[in-house]
Protein backbone atom coordinates (compact mmCIF):
# COMPACT_ATOMS: atom_id res chain seq x y z
CA UNK A 1 0.00 0.00 0.00
CA UNK A 2 2.45 2.19 1.09
CA UNK A 3 4.81 1.52 -2.31
CA UNK A 4 1.49 2.04 -4.58
CA UNK A 5 0.66 5.53 -3.46
CA UNK A 6 4.28 6.48 -4.99
CA UNK A 7 3.47 4.40 -8.98
CA UNK A 8 0.29 6.10 -9.74
CA UNK A 9 -1.27 9.37 -11.32
CA UNK A 10 -2.88 10.69 -7.89
CA UNK A 11 -0.14 9.79 -6.09
CA UNK A 12 3.84 10.86 -5.35
CA UNK A 13 5.17 9.83 -8.68
CA UNK A 14 7.28 12.25 -9.53
CA UNK A 15 11.01 12.79 -10.02
CA UNK A 16 12.05 13.02 -6.16
CA UNK A 17 15.20 15.44 -7.59
CA UNK A 18 12.89 17.49 -9.78
CA UNK A 19 12.70 20.69 -6.84
CA UNK A 20 11.46 22.88 -9.08
CA UNK A 21 7.72 22.09 -8.56
CA UNK A 22 5.44 20.38 -5.97
CA UNK A 23 5.02 16.87 -7.18
CA UNK A 24 8.86 16.47 -6.92
CA UNK A 25 9.10 18.08 -3.86
CA UNK A 26 6.03 15.99 -2.30
CA UNK A 27 8.44 12.84 -3.70
CA UNK A 28 11.83 14.01 -1.93
CA UNK A 29 9.85 14.91 0.98
CA UNK A 30 9.04 10.67 1.44
CA UNK A 31 12.69 10.07 0.60
CA UNK A 32 14.13 11.91 3.56
CA UNK A 33 11.12 10.73 5.69
CA UNK A 34 12.23 7.29 4.42
CA UNK A 35 15.76 8.23 5.42
CA UNK A 36 14.92 9.44 8.93
CA UNK A 37 12.86 6.44 9.79
CA UNK A 38 15.23 4.36 9.08
CA UNK A 39 18.36 6.51 10.80
CA UNK A 40 15.54 6.17 13.98
CA UNK A 41 16.09 2.48 13.70
CA UNK A 42 19.58 2.17 13.58
CA UNK A 43 20.26 5.36 15.67
CA UNK A 44 22.51 7.54 13.51
CA UNK A 45 22.17 10.40 11.79
CA UNK A 46 19.66 10.89 8.75
CA UNK A 47 22.43 12.67 6.46
CA UNK A 48 24.53 9.55 7.36
CA UNK A 49 22.46 7.03 5.16
CA UNK A 50 22.56 6.86 1.49
CA UNK A 51 20.49 4.41 -0.77
CA UNK A 52 21.92 1.99 -3.30
CA UNK A 53 20.41 -0.86 -4.97
CA UNK A 54 21.28 -3.54 -2.46
CA UNK A 55 23.81 -5.03 -0.01
CA UNK A 56 25.94 -5.62 -3.05
CA UNK A 57 26.25 -2.48 -4.37
CA UNK A 58 26.95 -1.00 -0.65
CA UNK A 59 29.67 -3.62 0.09
CA UNK A 60 30.69 -2.60 -3.69
CA UNK A 61 31.02 1.21 -2.51
CA UNK A 62 32.27 0.52 1.22
CA UNK A 63 35.15 -1.41 -0.39
CA UNK A 64 36.43 0.40 -3.59
CA UNK A 65 35.24 3.41 -1.92
CA UNK A 66 37.85 3.35 1.24
CA UNK A 67 40.31 1.69 -0.78
CA UNK A 68 40.83 3.99 -3.80
CA UNK A 69 40.11 7.19 -1.29
CA UNK A 70 42.98 6.67 0.99
CA UNK A 71 45.36 4.46 -0.57
CA UNK A 72 48.10 6.69 -0.11
CA UNK A 73 47.99 5.76 3.58
CA UNK A 74 48.19 2.00 3.01
CA UNK A 75 46.88 -0.55 0.61
CA UNK A 76 46.14 -3.39 2.59
CA UNK A 77 42.47 -4.74 3.26
CA UNK A 78 41.36 -7.63 6.07
CA UNK A 79 38.24 -9.57 5.34
CA UNK A 80 37.06 -13.50 5.84
CA UNK A 81 37.20 -16.59 3.31
CA UNK A 82 33.91 -17.14 4.34
CA UNK A 83 32.43 -13.31 2.93
CA UNK A 84 29.17 -13.00 0.43
CA UNK A 85 31.02 -12.97 -3.24
CA UNK A 86 30.39 -8.85 -3.67
CA UNK A 87 32.83 -8.50 -0.64
CA UNK A 88 35.32 -11.42 -2.38
CA UNK A 89 34.70 -10.48 -5.67
CA UNK A 90 35.44 -6.58 -4.90
CA UNK A 91 38.52 -7.87 -2.96
CA UNK A 92 40.14 -9.60 -6.19
CA UNK A 93 39.55 -6.84 -7.85
CA UNK A 94 41.30 -4.44 -5.81
CA UNK A 95 44.36 -6.75 -5.87
CA UNK A 96 44.42 -6.77 -9.78
CA UNK A 97 44.90 -3.03 -9.31
CA UNK A 98 47.98 -3.42 -6.36
CA UNK A 99 46.31 -3.32 -3.48
CA UNK A 100 47.19 -6.52 -0.57
CA UNK A 101 44.46 -8.55 0.81
CA UNK A 102 44.40 -10.58 4.00
CA UNK A 103 41.51 -13.42 3.79
CA UNK A 104 41.30 -14.55 7.43
CA UNK A 105 39.39 -18.43 7.97
CA UNK A 106 36.80 -19.09 9.94
CA UNK A 107 37.39 -22.19 12.94
CA UNK A 108 35.35 -25.45 11.68
CA UNK A 109 32.48 -23.70 13.29
CA UNK A 110 32.39 -21.18 11.08
CA UNK A 111 33.27 -17.83 13.61
CA UNK A 112 36.51 -15.84 13.43
CA UNK A 113 39.22 -15.09 16.40
CA UNK A 114 39.57 -11.70 17.35
CA UNK A 115 43.08 -12.30 18.04
CA UNK A 116 43.59 -13.38 14.71
CA UNK A 117 42.12 -10.45 13.11
CA UNK A 118 44.31 -8.02 15.77
CA UNK A 119 47.31 -10.45 14.33
CA UNK A 120 46.59 -9.49 10.63
CA UNK A 121 46.20 -5.93 11.19
CA UNK A 122 49.62 -4.05 9.63
CA UNK A 123 50.37 -0.09 9.20
CA UNK A 124 49.51 -0.41 5.43
CA UNK A 125 45.76 -1.81 7.22
CA UNK A 126 42.98 0.95 5.97
CA UNK A 127 39.66 -1.48 6.24
CA UNK A 128 38.59 -4.44 7.67
CA UNK A 129 35.06 -5.85 6.31
CA UNK A 130 33.44 -8.38 7.88
CA UNK A 131 29.93 -9.86 7.74
CA UNK A 132 27.52 -9.98 11.22
CA UNK A 133 25.42 -12.87 9.57
CA UNK A 134 27.12 -15.62 7.62
CA UNK A 135 24.14 -15.97 4.59
CA UNK A 136 24.25 -20.04 4.16
CA UNK A 137 25.30 -20.72 7.73
CA UNK A 138 23.51 -18.45 9.92
CA UNK A 139 26.68 -17.91 11.75
CA UNK A 140 26.73 -14.81 14.18
CA UNK A 141 30.50 -13.11 13.89
CA UNK A 142 30.92 -11.01 17.47
CA UNK A 143 30.69 -7.86 15.67
CA UNK A 144 30.22 -5.30 18.60
CA UNK A 145 33.75 -7.33 20.23
CA UNK A 146 35.43 -6.80 17.06
CA UNK A 147 34.31 -3.02 16.66
CA UNK A 148 35.29 -2.21 20.15
CA UNK A 149 38.49 -3.86 19.74
CA UNK A 150 39.31 -1.58 16.39
CA UNK A 151 37.56 1.49 17.09
CA UNK A 152 41.50 3.17 18.44
CA UNK A 153 42.69 1.86 15.08
CA UNK A 154 43.26 4.22 12.38
CA UNK A 155 41.24 1.86 9.69
CA UNK A 156 37.83 1.79 8.71
CA UNK A 157 35.42 -1.06 9.83
CA UNK A 158 32.65 -2.13 7.48
CA UNK A 159 30.13 -4.72 8.38
CA UNK A 160 27.77 -6.36 5.40
CA UNK A 161 24.29 -6.48 7.97
CA UNK A 162 22.26 -8.20 4.83
CA UNK A 163 20.99 -11.15 6.58
CA UNK A 164 21.03 -9.56 10.00
CA UNK A 165 19.09 -6.41 9.76
CA UNK A 166 15.47 -6.79 10.83
CA UNK A 167 16.85 -10.23 13.09
CA UNK A 168 19.34 -8.44 15.53
CA UNK A 169 19.35 -5.45 17.10
CA UNK A 170 22.04 -3.04 15.67
CA UNK A 171 22.74 0.48 17.52
CA UNK A 172 25.35 2.39 15.83
CA UNK A 173 25.27 4.58 18.80
CA UNK A 174 26.91 1.81 20.58
CA UNK A 175 28.84 -0.04 18.00
CA UNK A 176 31.47 1.83 16.44
CA UNK A 177 30.87 0.17 12.78
CA UNK A 178 32.32 2.68 10.17
CA UNK A 179 29.88 1.77 7.33
CA UNK A 180 27.08 -1.09 7.37
CA UNK A 181 25.61 -2.58 4.27
CA UNK A 182 21.65 -3.48 4.16
CA UNK A 183 19.35 -5.05 1.57
CA UNK A 184 15.79 -4.53 1.51
CA UNK A 185 14.82 -7.73 -0.03
CA UNK A 186 16.31 -9.90 3.39
CA UNK A 187 13.80 -7.97 6.02
CA UNK A 188 10.53 -8.84 3.48
CA UNK A 189 11.31 -5.06 1.61
CA UNK A 190 11.06 -4.45 -2.09
CA UNK A 191 14.03 -6.34 -4.55
CA UNK A 192 16.33 -3.83 -5.50
CA UNK A 193 17.00 -1.62 -3.28
CA UNK A 194 19.43 -0.83 -0.15
CA UNK A 195 21.19 1.35 1.69
CA UNK A 196 25.16 1.86 3.31
CA UNK A 197 25.50 3.60 6.60
CA UNK A 198 28.87 5.83 6.29
CA UNK A 199 29.65 7.48 9.74
CA UNK A 200 30.73 10.91 9.79
CA UNK A 201 29.66 11.37 5.89
CA UNK A 202 31.24 14.48 5.18
CA UNK A 203 34.79 13.67 6.86
CA UNK A 204 34.83 9.67 5.43
CA UNK A 205 34.81 11.09 1.90
CA UNK A 206 34.53 8.05 0.18
CA UNK A 207 35.03 8.18 -3.89
CA UNK A 208 32.46 7.27 -5.36
CA UNK A 209 31.34 3.96 -8.23
CA UNK A 210 29.77 6.72 -10.33
CA UNK A 211 29.33 10.08 -11.68
CA UNK A 212 26.52 11.71 -12.42
CA UNK A 213 23.32 13.79 -11.21
CA UNK A 214 24.70 14.42 -7.96
CA UNK A 215 21.69 12.17 -6.08
CA UNK A 216 22.85 10.81 -2.68
CA UNK A 217 25.58 13.68 -1.98
CA UNK A 218 27.43 13.04 -4.65
CA UNK A 219 27.93 9.19 -3.96
CA UNK A 220 25.33 7.40 -5.55
CA UNK A 221 24.15 9.26 -8.72
CA UNK A 222 20.87 8.52 -10.18
CA UNK A 223 16.79 9.15 -10.00
CA UNK A 224 15.64 7.20 -6.85
CA UNK A 225 12.97 5.15 -6.55
CA UNK A 226 10.37 7.00 -4.34
CA UNK A 227 8.23 3.97 -4.04
CA UNK A 228 11.66 1.36 -3.32
CA UNK A 229 12.44 3.20 -0.24
CA UNK A 230 9.27 4.21 1.13
CA UNK A 231 8.88 0.31 0.76
CA UNK A 232 12.13 -0.54 2.44
CA UNK A 233 11.59 1.68 5.01
CA UNK A 234 8.26 0.68 5.79
CA UNK A 235 9.22 -3.00 5.90
CA UNK A 236 12.03 -2.27 8.03
CA UNK A 237 9.89 -0.44 10.46
CA UNK A 238 7.83 -3.74 10.59
CA UNK A 239 10.89 -6.27 10.95
CA UNK A 240 12.36 -3.80 13.93
CA UNK A 241 8.76 -4.34 15.56
CA UNK A 242 8.53 -8.01 15.10
CA UNK A 243 12.14 -8.85 15.37
CA UNK A 244 11.16 -10.94 18.57
CA UNK A 245 8.21 -12.33 17.34
CA UNK A 246 9.78 -13.43 14.37
CA UNK A 247 12.96 -14.84 15.89
CA UNK A 248 10.96 -16.95 18.38
CA UNK A 249 8.68 -18.24 15.35
CA UNK A 250 11.49 -19.42 13.42
CA UNK A 251 13.13 -20.83 16.55
CA UNK A 252 9.98 -23.27 16.52
CA UNK A 253 10.67 -24.02 13.29
CA UNK A 254 14.13 -24.81 13.30
CA UNK A 255 13.64 -27.47 16.50
CA UNK A 256 10.91 -28.84 14.66
CA UNK A 257 12.84 -29.30 10.97
CA UNK A 258 15.81 -30.68 12.82
CA UNK A 259 13.88 -33.12 15.11
CA UNK A 260 12.88 -34.14 11.41
CA UNK A 261 15.97 -34.56 10.01
CA UNK A 262 17.82 -36.14 13.12
CA UNK A 263 15.59 -39.20 12.08
CA UNK A 264 17.85 -39.36 9.50
CA UNK A 265 21.65 -41.25 9.38
CA UNK A 266 24.67 -40.01 8.89
CA UNK A 267 23.22 -36.13 8.61
CA UNK A 268 25.61 -33.22 9.87
CA UNK A 269 24.62 -29.41 10.85
CA UNK A 270 27.08 -27.32 9.24
CA UNK A 271 28.53 -24.38 11.33
CA UNK A 272 27.91 -23.35 15.17
CA UNK A 273 24.18 -24.56 16.35
CA UNK A 274 24.30 -22.01 19.07
CA UNK A 275 25.09 -18.83 18.04
CA UNK A 276 23.76 -18.77 14.98
CA UNK A 277 20.30 -17.12 13.53
CA UNK A 278 17.38 -20.02 13.48
CA UNK A 279 16.24 -18.77 10.28
CA UNK A 280 19.09 -20.52 8.35
CA UNK A 281 20.07 -24.38 8.66
CA UNK A 282 22.89 -25.52 6.86
CA UNK A 283 22.84 -29.44 6.56
CA UNK A 284 24.83 -32.35 4.74
CA UNK A 285 23.87 -35.88 4.50
CA UNK A 286 26.49 -38.81 3.45
CA UNK A 287 26.06 -40.93 0.24
CA UNK A 288 23.93 -38.06 -1.17
CA UNK A 289 25.19 -35.28 -3.74
CA UNK A 290 23.40 -31.34 -2.76
CA UNK A 291 23.08 -31.78 -7.03
CA UNK A 292 20.92 -34.78 -6.68
CA UNK A 293 18.75 -33.54 -3.75
CA UNK A 294 18.10 -30.27 -5.44
CA UNK A 295 17.31 -31.83 -8.20
CA UNK A 296 14.80 -34.41 -6.76
CA UNK A 297 13.16 -31.42 -4.23
CA UNK A 298 13.39 -29.02 -7.11
CA UNK A 299 9.28 -29.07 -7.69
CA UNK A 300 8.58 -29.13 -3.79
CA UNK A 301 11.18 -26.90 -2.37
CA UNK A 302 12.97 -23.96 -2.67
CA UNK A 303 16.21 -24.66 -0.66
CA UNK A 304 19.60 -24.60 -2.44
CA UNK A 305 23.68 -25.76 -2.22
CA UNK A 306 24.66 -21.76 -1.47
CA UNK A 307 23.87 -18.34 -1.63
CA UNK A 308 21.43 -17.08 -4.33
CA UNK A 309 23.56 -14.85 -6.14
CA UNK A 310 26.11 -17.90 -7.27
CA UNK A 311 24.54 -17.73 -10.88
CA UNK A 312 22.74 -20.37 -10.46
CA UNK A 313 25.01 -22.84 -10.95
CA UNK A 314 25.17 -26.13 -8.26
CA UNK A 315 29.14 -25.78 -7.09
CA UNK A 316 30.65 -26.14 -3.81
CA UNK A 317 30.20 -23.59 -1.14
CA UNK A 318 33.02 -21.53 -0.49
CA UNK A 319 31.97 -21.08 3.03
CA UNK A 320 31.92 -24.44 3.95
CA UNK A 321 35.55 -24.70 2.46
CA UNK A 322 37.19 -21.96 4.25
CA UNK A 323 35.68 -23.98 7.36
CA UNK A 324 37.93 -26.94 6.60
CA UNK A 325 34.63 -29.27 5.42
CA UNK A 326 35.56 -30.76 2.77
CA UNK A 327 34.33 -34.39 0.49
CA UNK A 328 31.05 -35.69 1.24
CA UNK A 329 29.58 -32.92 3.46
CA UNK A 330 31.08 -30.43 1.54
CA UNK A 331 29.19 -31.45 -1.75
CA UNK A 332 26.70 -33.06 -0.25
CA UNK A 333 25.78 -29.73 1.77
CA UNK A 334 22.40 -27.56 1.02
CA UNK A 335 20.63 -24.51 2.77
CA UNK A 336 17.11 -24.22 3.88
CA UNK A 337 16.04 -20.85 4.50
CA UNK A 338 12.90 -19.87 6.32
CA UNK A 339 10.82 -16.98 8.14
CA UNK A 340 7.90 -14.73 9.04
CA UNK A 341 5.57 -16.44 6.59
CA UNK A 342 6.57 -20.11 7.19
CA UNK A 343 3.95 -22.29 8.55
CA UNK A 344 4.76 -25.40 11.01
CA UNK A 345 2.73 -27.30 8.78
CA UNK A 346 4.75 -26.19 5.57
CA UNK A 347 8.44 -27.07 8.01
CA UNK A 348 6.87 -30.39 8.58
CA UNK A 349 6.14 -31.40 5.45
CA UNK A 350 9.22 -29.82 4.13
CA UNK A 351 10.93 -32.54 6.47
CA UNK A 352 9.13 -34.78 5.27
CA UNK A 353 9.71 -34.32 1.95
CA UNK A 354 13.70 -33.45 2.58
CA UNK A 355 13.69 -37.53 4.59
CA UNK A 356 11.79 -39.10 1.90
CA UNK A 357 14.27 -37.70 -0.90
CA UNK A 358 17.01 -38.59 0.83
CA UNK A 359 15.91 -42.04 1.67
CA UNK A 360 15.31 -42.20 -1.73
CA UNK A 361 18.64 -41.44 -3.39
CA UNK A 362 20.66 -43.61 -0.80
CA UNK A 363 18.40 -46.98 -1.83
CA UNK A 364 18.73 -45.52 -5.67
CA UNK A 365 22.89 -45.67 -4.43
CA UNK A 366 22.89 -48.54 -3.30
CA UNK A 367 21.55 -50.36 -6.31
Amino acid sequence: MAMAQCLTIKGDFANPASLQHSFGEQANVLIEKSRSEIAILLKCKSTDVIFTSGATESNNLALKGIALKYQSKGKHIITSASEHKSVLDTCKYLESIGFSITYLRPDHKGCLNLECILDALTEETILVSLMQVNNETGVIQDIEQIAQALKDKDLFFHVDAAQSTGKLKIDLTETPIDLLSLSAHKFYGPKGIGCMYIRNRKQTNLMPLMHGGGQEYGLRPGTLPTHQIVGMATAFKRAHDQMLTDYQHCSRLAKILTSQLQQLESVHFNGDQFNKLPHIINVSFNQVGADSLLIALRDKLAISSGSACNTGAIEASHVLRSMGIEGDRLYGAVRISFGRYTTETDIQQAGRHICAAVAHLRQLALT
